[in-house]
């Protein structure tokens, strides 16, 4: 159980924490926020990209999967 002191610290704290989000914080602003939020999708679809050419390249369940991947074939060869 929070004692009286420990109650007024923490209504303290909440106080300070809005008034620091109200007045201290700066916020972006529109165009600011849909430039960072297009460079986070763009950089999600390359790394997406590049897991997908490493699972094809490589054979993705190799054991379980017909498609072995291109270092499956070249293993084949030889």
């Amino acid at each position: 159980m929070l004692n009286l002191n420990e109650m007024s610290q923490f209504t303290q704290y909440l106080q300070e924490s809005y008034q620091e989000l109200v007045q201290k914080v700066t916020w972006p602003t529109w165009k600011e926020l849909q430039g960072s939020s297009v460079l986070v999708f763009v950089a999600s679809l390359l790394i997406a990209g590049l897991v997908f050419v490493m699972d094809w390249a490589f054979g993705v369940n190799a054991a379980d999967s017909i498609w072995r991947g291109v270092i499956g074939l070249v293993y084949e060869l030889f």
